[in-house]
């Protein structure tokens, strides 16, 4: 469900499979598993940066509703697992960009706001929250990210209340994503000439972890103090 390659200081988790890469509790804890073996490398804490990508045309198409509707205590699950990846990936001790290379939706989109940083192809695929679309409601922690992420007010409204499909152009011009490239190759490589760039500074894990938690205590609190602090216990 997902591969971790080490490219000299940067860490590349490509989110794999022939599926919509949708999230369901096999997939999230394949991509934490990922995150404990970053963790547990010697060089990991200093002088490191985090990539996360994903094969084919999807970022992620979000949460696996059907394998959620199949039971009634599935989607709880389903949520409490993608709240524990978000606040980890807000703990997590080096600088973290997400390379966008296909559609990312609703949980996938949440996901891809998670990192430090978003690169995203402009030729095809999008950003879509489909909620409102669908007929679910946002929970109050997506929407804590999503502010803190997004920063126009009127991009909000679009991508919370009209369910935009936002192309790669757009999330750049409307500063959702922080670069757009031509294609997916060239994406990873912007991904990885970021990284680079950040791994250089040379920072200290604990603290860089420590300063971003700080910028947003407020997300983190709404996504549960207590999970935090677990989380806090592996770093």
């Amino acid at each position: 469900m997902c591969t971790l390659e080490k490219l000299g200081n940067l860490f590349i988790l490509i989110i794999t499979g022939e599926d919509q890469h949708r999230l369901n509790p096999a997939r999230i804890d394949a991509i934490r598993s990922a995150l404990d073996r970053v963790r547990a490398d010697p060089g990991s804490h200093s002088s490191s940066a985090l990539i996360t990508t994903a094969q084919g045309k999807f970022f992620s198409n979000g949460f696996d509703l059907d394998w959620a509707h199949s039971s009634p205590d599935r989607f709880g699950l389903m949520s409490s697992k993608l709240r524990a990846l978000i606040i980890e990936l807000l703990c997590f001790p080096m600088p973290t960009i997400a390379a966008v290379t296909g559609h990312a939706s609703a949980a996938g989109f949440l996901l891809a706001l998670a990192y430090d940083y978003v690169l995203m192809r402009k030729d095809r695929g999008f950003l879509y929250m489909s909620e409102t679309d669908i007929g679910l409601k946002i929970p109050s922690s997506a929407m804590a990210l999503i502010k803190s992420k997004i920063g126009d007010p009127m991009t909000r409204r679009d991508v919370i209340l009209k369910a935009a499909k936002i192309t790669g152009q757009e999330a750049v011009e409307r500063k959702i994503v922080h670069g757009g490239y031509d294609s997916a190759e060239e994406t990873l490589k912007g991904a990885i000439s970021l990284g680079e760039e950040l791994a250089k500074r040379g920072w200290d894990g604990q603290v860089y972890s420590q300063n971003r938690m700080s910028l947003f205590k407020d997300v983190l609190d709404e996504y549960d103090g207590k999970n935090t602090n677990k989380v806090l216990s592996k770093i």
